[in-house]
């Protein structure tokens, strides 16, 4: 598989570390976050599922030997592994059997659903997300300021890169690996891109449910004018009541649920400096995209509509 120009990521050395201490490494977040790409640069063989020319021949073997699929160098990379869900349980087993460490990196864009699987594989298959870019892995931080020497008291040093016209533009822009290095223009339309397979393919990929792209670009927009807070249910299924477009809270529920499946939003718990807090226990999580630039393609504006 030929490689393009790799720009390194945060994540390569939560893998390598990963890979020293497990069997195997699920590579988990949404597609086009650079998952393949990361893998490769850690893995010796590959499989890759969706190779159009192979996929078949793939999944026959895997409904018949999957174990045949596990052969290759090591560590091997199992792409989109959730195509045959098997896999993950031959995975496991083999880890069993070798006894080694860095046997496997799994990676997908979906999660699967849970009697797809039969054994968590706890203990053999560890867990790693990967989100889009962050300005430093794209080149536009410095990375001078540092979180947990902030949480730590150390008091921030440096100066911000990016004017709040360039801030705009990278959120609206997002930090999708396809977008970094190309024009303005064309990296603006990769969000759209991304919305658009995402209500239109995506969704149906998930479980062979047909659902209404009219009624989830709707509920999509709601979450964008949610962003970052903790909306409920009715206040998400009020958000578009009286549209063409009205959900039930259990259709709401359902359509969520797809999201998080397929790793497009992520709920941020709630949070609290005290170890005792019940802020735990009583706080809704505050719902976000997985990328910025989804909440600004779902409300079809931009970086001036931003500023």
């Amino acid at each position: 598989m030929a490689q393009r120009e790799y720009k390194k990521r945060i994540a390569d050395r939560l893998l390598q570390d990963a890979m020293k201490a497990n069997g195997a490494l699920w590579i988990l977040g949404p597609k086009w976050c650079g998952k393949t790409w990361t893998a490769l640069q850690a893995a010796r063989s590959s499989l890759m599922m969706q190779d159009p020319d192979q996929s078949l021949n793939y999944l026959q073997q895997a409904a018949v030997k999957p174990s045949l699929l596990l052969t290759g160098e090591t560590p091997r990379l199992l792409d989109e592994w959730q195509m045959a869900p098997v896999l993950w349980d031959a995975v496991r087993y083999a880890v069993d059997q070798r006894g080694n460490m860095g046997q496997f990196i799994l990676t997908g864009s979906t999660m699967p659903l849970r009697h797809e699987v039969m054994h968590s594989g706890t203990g053999r298959i560890a867990r790693l997300k990967m989100r889009t870019m962050s300005l430093f892995e794209s080149g536009e931080s410095s990375g001078q300021v540092s979180l947990s020497d902030l949480f730590n008291g150390k008091e921030p040093e440096g100066q911000a890169m990016l004017s709040i016209e360039e801030l705009a533009f990278a959120v609206a822009r997002g930090g999708w690996p396809a977008s970094i290095g190309i024009s303005d223009q064309a990296a603006l339309s990769q969000a759209g891109e991304y919305l658009k397979a995402l209500i239109q393919t995506d969704i149906y990929e998930v479980d062979d449910i047909k659902r209404d792209p009219q009624k989830i670009s709707m509920l999509m927009r709601s979450l964008a004018r949610n962003i970052a807070t903790i909306a409920t249910l009715e206040t998400l299924r009020k958000d578009i009541a009286g549209a063409e477009a009205d959900l039930a809270v259990n259709t709401v529920q359902s359509y969520l649920e797809v999201f998080e499946r397929l790793f497009v939003v992520e709920n941020q718990p709630a949070w609290s400096a005290r170890l005792r807090s019940k802020a735990y226990l009583r706080k809704a999580p505050k719902r976000h995209f997985v990328d910025p630039s989804i909440a600004v393609a779902a409300l079809n504006t931009n970086p001036e509509g931003l500023l």
